[in-house]
């Protein structure tokens, strides 16, 4: 599907990087061959897993990471780089290579995700690129797989573009569905991903008509018996009644959005039957998260709408990953200061599993000649070439459904909402 017109990305950048892109240059170590590998030195608190998402995002953004002439003599003009420098990123193209875990896999502490291959100079600049897409939508589709967890099959609808950034609404919206949820409410996600919206009317339509019949009755006209009626504007009871005298027995669905969810749904079940309506769903929302989610099992509700604990960093952390230079002409180079040390080389990643196909454990591998156990699926794919991206790459639906076979593999423990250890463990090959 056609985007909408894609920004030029050069500038989303620290100044950090091009400061040294600038002093490498000038020393004469900006050509050297280098690997950066993208890992998280841990899962943030309360996470069991990790789920990559955003690198298809990474990978369009990185067509249009450029510095126009404009843009580099701009730089030069505010003092950001020399001429020398700014010479340089008028005629940038990363022309490297990358290789990483395909969206939808999960990641654990030290999963090497990316690994960017190519100059100091050309892959030093994408850093803050990189982080930025990968942090983000990992955390959004971190947190979406665990409410799609606890939510046992039932649809759940993004809702949280008012909560956030317009821009970071889209690619919450996009992650949120790669991780299970059945439609989003940002049209700008349909128009550039295809992720299926849905929507119907806010309290604000119920308020505009004279009475809330009035307001069911217009909505009704325009969308069809099929619609979701919004009944928790005035009085539930009384709305569900004018609901069904409304929409007839077929009406589509019902939205609650406060109160005590469990209780509340449970009634108005208890009502929509008696009035004739067993075929009209019950959808909730209002502040949904993961346990929220959970707590409601065994009420009769068929679709949750979640937006905030999506979107914000009280309900998706940052999966916390980390850019780091780990080889420099194969010569493997590690940070070693405390508590933000990293492991050398360029690494293999494998993943084992039991006969039954529960997984066992991450393997990472900088040792060279090392042959994986037969059973070991190599984790790692080639995403880019000679900075064009491969052919042949999921797309959003084949990454989606990539999750929700990788989530069937972790062992039950791994599905808890509860805090724990990561659901399998990660061996580096050597120890170190």
């Amino acid at each position: 599907m056609a985007g909408l017109a894609r920004p030029v990305t050069g500038l989303l950048t620290d100044r950090y990087e091009l400061t040294m892109l600038g002093a490498a240059l000038g020393d004469g170590t900006a050509q050297r061959q280098c690997s950066f590998e993208v890992f998280a030195r841990r899962l943030p608190e309360g996470r069991r897993y990790g789920v990559v998402a955003g690198t298809a995002r990474l990978i369009e953004a990185l067509a249009d990471f450029t510095f126009p002439a404009e843009t580099a003599e701009w730089l030069l003009a505010t003092g950001v780089v020399d001429a020398r420098t700014a010479e340089y990123l008028a005629c940038y193209r990363f022309s490297g290579d990358i290789d990483g875990y395909p969206e939808g896999e999960l990641f654990f502490p030290q999963s090497p995700l990316l690994t960017i291959s190519g100059t100091f100079a050309e892959a030093v600049v994408l850093e803050t690129l990189v982080l930025s897409i990968l942090n983000h939508d990992a955390a959004i589709a971190a947190a979406a797989a665990r409410m799609v967890v606890a939510a046992q099959g039932r649809p759940i609808i993004e809702m949280g573009s008012r909560r956030t950034h317009e821009e970071a609404a889209v690619a919450a919206a996009r992650a949120a569905y790669l991780a299970g949820f059945a439609s989003t409410s940002n049209l700008a996600a349909q128009h550039r991903f295809g992720v299926p919206t849905a929507g119907t009317a806010a309290h604000a339509f119920v308020l505009l008509h004279d009475d809330e019949e009035s307001a069911f009755r217009s909505q009704v006209a325009a969308m069809g018996a099929g619609t979701t009626l919004l009944v928790d504007t005035f009085d539930i009871t009384s709305a569900i009644d004018t609901a069904v005298k409304v929409g007839g027995t077929d009406l589509g669905a019902i939205r609650i959005d406060s109160g005590e969810l469990g209780v509340m749904s449970a009634h108005a079940r208890t009502q929509l039957d008696a009035l004739g309506a067993r075929g009209t769903r019950i959808v909730v929302s209002g502040d949904l998260d993961e346990f929220a989610i959970a707590a409601l099992a065994v009420a009769p509700v068929d679709t949750y709408g979640a937006g905030t604990a999506v979107v914000t960093g009280s309900g998706a952390p940052t999966a916390g990953l980390v850019y780091k230079l780990v080889a420099v002409d194969g010569r493997p180079v590690a940070k070693r200061s405390e508590q933000k040390a990293s492991h050398g080389g360029h690494k293999l990643a494998y993943r084992t599993h039991k006969p039954s196909g529960t997984a066992v454990e991450e393997l990472v591998v900088t040792e060279p000649g090392w042959e994986p156990p037969a059973d070991a699926e190599p984790l790692q794919r080639a995403l880019v070439r000679d900075g064009v991206a491969v052919d042949g790459l999921p797309t959003l639906e084949q990454s989606r459904d990539h999750l929700r076979s990788a989530l069937i593999t972790l062992p039950w423990d791994g599905l808890k909402l509860a805090k724990g250890e990561p659901a399998i463990p990660t061996r580096l090959i050597p120890s170190s």
